[in-house]
């Protein structure tokens, strides 16, 4: 019983403390508000969930159709169409991605200096607002691009396959 009762109250303590410390490891981050993986997608422009809305309801993201590309039966022309569109969409991701982070890195900046004022702060939050917006729009527009090249069927063997049969829009809208 009394083994029970000290690990009970190992855990609330530990608990609690972790609690209490929520960011504890975080403080030798380069930009605190970026983990290096995030930093690392952002600069490769990598999808992040920004696309999920897209995806989920029926608009196909041009990677994973080139993935199944043969599954998809796609046209040679379709091949060609969907790899322009994604090595497009990489280099605009990857561009707007580095801006992102520079411009959370401007944020760390501010903070680190200990000199800042609400128009600094102010001015860089919003910087750092509408790119992570663009970087969103880049991704979810480039789904809707990737829509219109393909076929109904196509589209409806595409969620089969990703495993999402049941869910999102069933009409195809462009």
């Amino acid at each position: 019983m009394k083994l029970a009762m000290f690990i009970a109250l190992l855990l609330a303590v530990t608990a609690t403390f972790a609690q209490h410390q929520p960011y504890a490891g975080q403080q030798d981050r380069e930009i605190k508000a970026l983990s290096s993986d995030e930093v690392k997608q952002y600069l490769a422009g990598a999808g992040m969930g920004y696309a999920k809305s897209a995806e989920l309801n029926r608009f196909p993201g041009p990677m994973h159709v080139l993935e199944l590309a043969g599954k998809l039966n796609l046209t040679p022309e379709q091949r060609a169409l969907t790899k322009t569109l994604m090595d497009d969409h990489k280099a605009e991701a990857r561009a707007i991605g580095m801006e992102r982070v520079e411009s959370e890195r401007a944020i760390e900046m501010l903070f680190r200096s200990g000199k800042l004022d609400d128009t600094a702060l102010a001015k860089s939050v919003r910087e750092a607002a509408v790119l992570e917006g663009e970087y969103r729009l880049a991704h979810l527009e480039t789904h809707r691009r990737m829509r219109a090249m393909l076929s109904d069927e196509q589209v409806a063997r595409y969620v089969r396959l990703r495993g999402y049969e049941g869910g999102g829009e069933h009409r195809r809208q462009h």
